[in-house]
C-alpha cells in the first residue's frame, strides 16, 4: 500500500509515443523517480517498431538491425533485470549480404579475416586502404559515439567545444567522399558507404561521423531478438510496468499544453487534460513543434523554419509470405540497383519516384522460423523513396510499384515468388505521415547532413519550452536504434531527478 502511495506521490511525466525512444526514456524517468503515463495513437505499442500479424507470419514493421545490446542491456539494468533473462539475442552473419545488380555477391561479416579477403577478392589493391578506413572508423567511433551520442548539445558552446576534434576527423566531408579517399574501387565504396541510408541520410550529403557505425557493428556485431523486434517492444512495456507505470493506446495527443513558458501537460483528442510535471515527446521533432505546440510558445522552432529544414527520404515497405522456403537467402540482403549517385540524387535532391531503386530484404526466418508457419518464410523488402515532396499520389503508385519490386525480387534471388505469395501488406510515405504522423513523410526525420547534426537539431531539452523534452530520430544524436536509445540516455543529463521536481 505505502508503495502505491509513493508512485502517486511521485511527479508525473508523460511521454508522447511508444516508439523505442519513448519506451527508453519511460524507462529512464521511471528510475529516477517518475511516475510514467506513456500515450500512444496506435493500437499496440512500439511506433515504427509496430508488429503485423497474419495467418502465423509475424512482420516487424520497422526496426530490424539491433546494434550496440548494451543500451538495451543499461534499461534492464535500470529495473533490477538482466536483459538475457527476458530477450534471447542472436548474432546474425552475414551481417549483410550485398548483391549488385548483376548479380555479384560481397558477404559483409565482422570477421577481420573473411572482410579482408571479401576486399581482396573485389579491389586487392584496396585491402590496405580498407583497414586505414576501418582505423579511421574506430576514431570517429570513439568521439563521434563513446564521447558526444548521449551528451546533450543545448549551448552553442557545447558545438564549439568539439569542432578541433570534428576538424581533426575530417567531419566536414562526406561519408562517400571519406570512403572515396581509403579505397578506389566503385563497388567497395558502395558497400561501405551505404550504412547513412539505415538512418534516413544521403552518402553523398551525409556528415562522415555516420562511419562510427562500420567500427560499431565491428565492435559488437548484429543481432535480432527470437520473436522479433517486437519481443523488445514488449518487454521494455513490461519494464514500465514493473516500475509502476502505464500506457494508454488509442490515445492521441491534440497539443501540448504550455502555460508561462513551461510545458504542463496534454490536450488529448477527446478533450481530456492530463497534467504533468515533465513533458517527453517521442513524436517526430517537426511534428511536435509543427502540429503540437501553439504557434506563440515558439521562437526557435516557427514554421517557416520547420518549412526550410532538409528531411530525410521515405520509405516504400512490401511485407509477404511465402508458401516455401528461401533457405539460401541472408537475413539481411542489400540489393544495389543499376545506379548508385543517380538514384540518390532523384530521391534526395531532386525529389523524383525513379524508375529504378535499391532494396533492403528482410528475412527474419532465417534466424527465427518461428515467425512465419512451418515450412514457409516472412519477408519484408524496403525501398528508399523521396518523402512527400515528390509530390508521388501513392494511392494510385503503391500496387504499381510493388508488382514493380515483385517482379526484380522474382528475377534475382526470390525466383518464381509470385506464385508463392501468401501475405501481403504495404507501407508508403502518405502511411509514414498520416499513421506515424511524420512530417513530409520523411521516415526518419530530420536529414542528418553536418547543418543538422549535434547543436543543429532540435535540442533534447527544448529551445523554447521549459519541461519539454525530445527523444526519437528527430533529435539529437539521430536515426538508428543506437541513436534513439542514446537520445532518451540524454534525459540522464538534462531532466531533473524526481525527488527535486515540483
Amino acid at each position: 500500500m505505502s508503495g502505491n502511495m509513493n508512485r502517486l506521490k511521485a511527479p508525473h511525466a508523460i511521454v508522447i509515443g511508444s516508439g523505442f525512444g519513448g519506451l527508453a526514456a519511460a524507462v529512464r524517468l521511471g528510475a529516477r523517480g517518475y511516475r510514467v503515463t506513456v500515450l500512444d495513437k496506435l493500437d499496440q505499442p512500439g511506433g515504427r517498431a509496430y508488429v503485423h500479424e497474419r495467418n502465423g507470419h509475424v512482420f516487424d514493421a520497422g526496426p530490424t538491425v539491433i546494434t550496440a545490446p548494451f543500451l538495451f542491456e543499461e534499461l534492464w539494468a535500470l529495473c533490477g533485470k538482466s536483459l538475457k533473462d527476458d530477450i534471447d539475442l542472436r548474432p546474425v552473419s552475414p551481417f549483410y549480404r550485398i548483391r549488385f545488380d548483376h548479380g555479384e555477391t560481397f558477404d559483409y561479416t565482422g570477421d577481420p579475416a573473411a572482410m579482408r579477403a571479401e576486399v581482396g577478392r573485389f579491389s586487392p589493391g584496396d585491402v590496405d586502404g580498407y583497414e586505414r578506413f576501418l582505423s579511421m572508423s574506430e576514431d570517429i567511433f570513439k568521439v563521434g559515439f563513446e564521447q558526444l551520442a548521449h551528451v546533450p548539445f543545448s549551448k552553442w558552446t557545447d558545438m564549439a567545444r568539439i569542432v578541433p576534434d570534428m576538424m581533426k576527423l575530417e567531419s566536414y566531408r562526406t561519408v562517400y567522399s571519406l570512403v572515396a579517399k581509403f579505397v578506389k574501387d566503385d563497388r567497395l565504396r558502395q558497400v561501405l558507404s551505404f550504412h547513412p541510408l539505415l538512418v534516413g541520410g544521403n552518402p553523398f550529403s551525409t556528415t562522415s561521423i555516420y562511419t562510427l557505425i562500420a567500427f560499431l557493428e565491428r565492435k559488437w556485431g548484429v543481432h535480432f531478438p527470437v520473436g522479433g523486434t517486437g519481443a523488445l517492444v514488449r518487454g521494455l512495456v513490461r519494464l514500465i510496468e514493473g516500475q509502476g507505470g502505464s500506457l494508454r493506446l488509442q490515445t492521441e495527443v491534440q497539443q501540448i499544453l504550455v502555460e508561462g513558458g513551461r510545458a504542463r501537460g496534454v490536450l488529448l483528442a477527446g478533450g481530456e487534460r492530463l497534467d504533468a510535471d515533465v513533458v517527453v515527446s517521442n513524436a517526430d521533432s517537426a511534428w511536435t513543434y509543427r502540429y503540437l505546440i501553439p504557434k506563440a510558445a515558439r521562437k526557435r522552432w516557427t514554421d517557416r523554419k520547420i518549412e526550410r529544414s532538409k528531411y530525410s527520404m521515405s520509405l516504400f515497405v512490401w511485407y509477404f509470405g511465402t508458401k516455401k522456403q528461401y533457405s539460401d537467402v541472408a537475413h539481411h540482403t542489400i540489393l544495389l540497383g543499376p545506379r548508385y549517385k543517380g538514384l540518390l540524387d532523384d530521391i534526395f535532391v531532386r525529389h523524383v519516384l525513379a524508375d529504378d531503386f535499391s532494396l533492403y530484404l528482410h528475412r527474419p526466418t532465417a534466424t527465427d522460423p518461428s515467425l512465419a508457419p512451418p515450412g514457409r518464410d516472412t519477408f519484408y523488402v524496403l525501398s528508399p523513396v523521396p518523402n512527400l515532396e515528390s509530390g508521388t499520389d501513392w494511392r494510385a503508385e503503391t500496387e504499381r510499384y510493388r508488382k514493380t519490386v515483385e517482379r526484380y525480387l522474382e528475377r534475382s534471388i526470390l525466383p518464381d515468388l509470385s506464385s508463392n505469395l501468401t501475405e501481403s501488406l504495404t507501407m508508403n510515405p502518405q502511411d509514414f505521415q498520416d499513421r506515424l504522423l511524420s512530417f513530409r513523410g520523411a521516415a526518419f526525420g530530420i536529414e542528418p547532413v553536418l547543418t543538422q547534426s549535434a547543436f543543429f537539431r532540435p535540442h533534447n531539452q527544448s529551445e523554447d519550452i521549459e519541461r519539454l523534452y525530445l527523444v526519437g530520430a528527430g533529435t539529437h544524436p539521430g536515426a538508428g536504434l543506437p541513436g534513439v536509445l542514446s537520445s532518451a540516455r540524454v534525459l540522464d543529463r538534462i531532466v531533473p531527478h524526481g525527488s527535486s521536481v515540483r
